[in-house]
């Protein structure tokens, strides 16, 4: 599923098709896949901003730049304002949801007592963070939500970290579109280089897992 994500939205917002039917399916496709995958850990969010980004790069249109960051942030805003608001109605009575639920089943206990002991000592400048480590978003998503943390007050930190996310994967894919003539060369660079940041870190951790369970006692 995912190539073909991929292959849809490079071709709306590639340099074939004219500008006004590109802007006009290319934007409103990253934004709803955007959605998506801040509902339904499917699609490839990152990625999909990165390839944007390197189609924007290579019409040398600073406001296509422009508007593929505040589309991005704004999609990854409201998704997350959704999936709150979803689990949220959950949190707090005794059955839960089955949103919440969902949460709980994709974050094990030990990362979720991190995540609520560094929400206890920072606060909200945690969500910042935990936009831009991979698989960070979720376990202090769910700390909020069992910590009682009010819509509000989640928003207003959820709202920075998706500005600083999306900036961070358009930088991803500027820099992997910079390096090649053809946009698809730039694409598939970017793409690389999006899945990489965003998988090494839950790579290393197995790695290092059977590391130590393969070690005599």
């Amino acid at each position: 599923m995912t190539p073909q994500v991929l292959g849809e939205l490079v071709r709306s917002v590639g340099s074939v098709p004219p500008h006004a039917t590109q802007d006009a399916v290319g934007y409103p496709s990253l934004f709803l896949l955007v959605v998506l995958g801040s509902l339904v850990p499917v699609v490839p969010t990152g990625a999909l901003v990165s390839s944007a980004a390197v189609v924007a790069l290579h019409r040398a249109a600073p406001l296509s730049m422009l508007t593929v960051f505040v589309v991005a942030a704004s999609a990854a805003f409201v998704g997350d304002a959704v999936l709150y608001w979803l689990g949220s109605r959950g949190a707090g009575s005794r059955g839960g949801s089955r949103w919440l639920s969902r949460l709980r089943d994709r974050v094990s206990p030990d990362r979720l007592e991190r995540a609520r002991e560094r929400l206890d000592q920072h606060g909200v400048a945690v969500l910042v963070v935990s936009r831009l480590v991979p698989a960070g978003r979720i376990p202090v998503m769910l700390a909020c939500l069992l910590g009682g943390m009010p819509v509000r007050r989640f928003l207003r930190g959820d709202l920075l970290a998706c500005l600083a996310w999306a900036a961070a994967y358009q930088l991803i894919g500027v820099l992997g579109g910079s390096l090649f003539p053809e946009p698809w060369e730039g694409v598939v660079a970017a793409v690389g280089l999006a899945l990489l940041v965003s998988t090494a870190p839950a790579l290393w951790q197995r790695v290092r897992g059977g590391g130590r369970r393969a070690e005599p006692g």
